[in-house]
């Protein structure tokens, strides 16, 4: 790029990022207690609910993670999508009325342990301590996976030192975060959501168009792609190779994840009312649906775009920067347009933003709403636990900072690890809370640490010949956590005394509509 396209791109950035922080301040006002802080007064729109949900859920991840991973291996990584595709119809369909309601019922739960807690009665505050303790872990690890996004853009588009553009991300997300709380982060993530979808949209259907349709697959051929453009282009391949059956189990397993994001779940507890959530069914799924289908194509059609150039090899950058690689390209060397360029380029960092700023923002209520007002000092009041707030958005940021300094972290990796552990603690109990009556205190206790403990143990103890279980057996942890999970939450409810009368009413009413 020249210089006067690498002032564009930087123009396009500084206006963005100062929205965002303009955004932040605004909403800074606004914010007076904590209900307004975690959930902005349960006031949602349809369109900002649905919106903010995707664009904290996909993350980098969507434009960094997937695409780089199709460039690589091949359309055999498309089964993630279509399992997060299912996951996200699911979660909006069956959970997110339920959960809603159950969160009213519930003594009008502002977070996911709070609601747990106040679902079991649990007057020992085990549940709020537990579930918020698994939210810190794996949710330093999401956050972390984030910064580490948003470093790789920077340096990538700018040639910044890693550490450097490192930095520059986590200051702007925490600077919003840290100011406007829930709303800020729901505006900012519903202007990024419509941002990640035009670039996703645009971007590749202008690079497919300068390949030609009728060039595509001898092109792939002469990228080099591993068995052939036949069994690159091969739903049932993934590099050179067939997929197994242990395989393609494992990446629709990602779908499972979605009962239990607690970044995800909280937009659904706090839309306005049922018809704005009818609403935000409808937009969401329709959104994800285009999203997951463009991210696929771009890492299809930016293999044969970026060629000469293979992304991957020696001395040249990632397969992970396929998309920045492809904005750069069509908008400085066949539109000349660099600025607009620089705009899609901030859809990149509005995926990474838009998850890192909701996964700050959850990681604070767990510690500040439920261990410290929960547990701690009962008697805290709102301006205490408004601060108590901020001053861990601002913790977690510089831990998760610290996480992601290895420029050699791969995004996909820290994603992977930190959606099966969340998954598997929180997804069997938020499924047996909404839907099984018999469900107890001590199977929802027994079900968090189970699910989070086996991932942890899979993917992390090298426990089978200096390797761990998960490299041995091919099998994503989130499978094994999840059902695990499941099964012991009925086990050990089955086996100790049943729910109370009180909350066994409260079931009911929710599952009757009396609400």
């Amino acid at each position: 790029m020249s210089n006067s396209d690498i002032i564009a791109i930087l123009i396009a950035f500084v206006c963005y990022l100062m929205l965002m922080i303009v955004i932040g301040g605004i909403y800074m006002k606004k914010t007076s207690n904590t209900e307004d802080y975690f959930l902005g007064g349960r006031g949602l729109s349809g369109w900002v609910a649905a919106m903010s949900a995707q664009a904290s859920d996909m993350s980098g991840w969507l434009l960094m993670g997937l695409p780089g991973a199709v460039y690589a291996m091949g359309t055999g990584q498309a089964w993630i999508a279509i399992g997060l595709f299912l996951g996200t119809v699911f979660n909006w369909v069956v959970i997110s009325g339920r959960l809603r309601k159950y969160t009213i019922r519930a003594n009008n739960s502002l977070t996911l342990p709070e609601f747990f807690g106040n679902r079991y009665h649990d007057k020992k505050n085990i549940l709020l301590l537990v579930s918020s303790i698994v939210i810190a872990i794996f949710f330093l690890v999401y956050t972390a996976s984030a910064l580490a996004s948003g470093g790789k853009l920077f340096n990538t588009v700018f040639g910044l030192d890693y550490h450097i553009a490192l930095t520059i991300g986590a200051f702007v997300i925490l600077a919003y975060t840290f100011m406007g709380g829930f709303m800020a982060v729901c505006v900012t993530d519903f202007i990024q959501g419509l941002l990640m979808l035009v670039g996703l949209m645009i971007v590749p259907i202008l690079a497919f168009g300068i390949v030609g349709s009728g060039n595509l697959v001898s092109i792939l051929d002469q990228s080099g792609v591993t068995g052939g453009s036949a069994s690159f282009l091969n739903l049932m391949e993934s590099n050179g190779e067939p997929l197994s059956f242990i395989s393609i189990l494992s990446q629709l397993a990602w779908g499972l994840g979605y009962c239990g994001m607690p970044h995800i779940l909280v937009r659904f507890m706090a839309v306005r009312d049922e018809k704005e959530l009818k609403k935000s069914k409808v937009i969401a799924i329709i959104w994800v649906a285009v999203s997951l289908g463009m991210a696929i194509f771009i890492g299809v059609i930016g293999r044969a775009f970026m060629y000469p150039i293979v992304l991957g090899t020696e001395g040249a950058a990632s397969t992970e920067s396929v998309f920045m690689a492809m904005i750069t390209k069509v908008f400085t060397e066949h539109y000349q347009l660099a600025f607009i360029g620089g705009i899609f380029l901030c859809g990149i960092l509005a995926a990474i933003m838009s998850t890192a700023d909701s996964q700050l923002l959850v990681t604070a209520s767990a510690v500040s709403q439920d261990i410290y007002k929960g547990v701690v000092k009962k008697d805290a009041k709102e301006e205490t636990v408004l601060v108590v707030s901020r001053i861990t958005v601002a913790v977690v940021a510089v831990l998760a900072y610290l996480i992601a300094w290895d420029p050699n972290s791969s995004i996909m990796t820290l994603v992977s690890d930190a959606w099966a552990g969340l998954g598997s603690a929180f997804g069997p109990i938020v499924l047996m809370s909404l839907f099984w009556k018999r469900t107890n205190l001590k199977g929802a206790v027994t079900g968090i640490v189970s699910g989070g403990v086996t991932v942890l143990i899979w993917d992390y103890l090298p426990i089978v010949g200096g390797q761990t279980l998960g490299t041995v057996t091919g099998i994503y942890s989130l499978l094994i956590g999840f059902f695990l999970s499941l099964i012991l939450i009925v086990v050990v409810s089955l086996c100790t005394e049943a729910p109370s009368e009180e909350m066994l009413q409260e079931f009911d009413d929710v599952a009757s509509g009396r609400v």
